[in-house]
């Protein structure tokens, strides 16, 4: 298993990013100015972004399996590598995400904790309905972590 850090042709990743971040011009505000980190385990089995938000904050972005390979574990090595990655520039890792409680599960069985909610996110900044879990997400619930 080899954690890259990608520098050009970032959008070569887009098809993997969309999995997580359904609309490409949301993925455009952070792509370029964000870390891109490529999980490969032969081939490329994860991908996430990274930016740098200020005061020692980095919020992980854009995190995805793609789906026969979800439940290996995958993501969760991208998440222990981005946390002692960072561990020596910052002091927070955030992530914002969909409130399902397979999402939140997720995460909180990884170490983040639940920080705060930006009501209607999803319905004010997408073009279209995101339907994770059958459920139409409408809140972006924020879960952090000390790096």
């Amino acid at each position: 298993m080899e954690i890259r850090l990608i520098t050009n042709n970032k959008k070569d990743y887009l098809e993997l990013l969309l999995l997580a971040d359904e609309q490409e011009n949301m993925i455009d505000k952070y792509l370029e100015r964000g870390d891109l980190f490529a999980l490969y385990d032969g081939e490329l089995k994860s991908t996430c972004v990274v930016t740098d938000e200020g005061g020692g904050v980095f919020e992980l972005q854009s995190l995805a399996t793609y789906e026969k390979f979800q439940r290996q574990g995958f993501a969760t090595k991208l998440i222990e590598y981005i946390r002692e990655y960072y561990s020596g520039t910052g002091r927070t890792l955030i992530v914002g995400t969909g409130d399902t409680p397979t999402i939140v599960s997720f995460y909180e069985r990884r170490g983040f904790r639940f920080s705060r909610r930006i009501e209607n996110y999803f319905l004010e900044h997408y073009d279209n309905p995101i339907i994770e879990d059958g459920v139409q997400l409408t809140d972006k619930v924020y879960f952090s972590m000390s790096l």
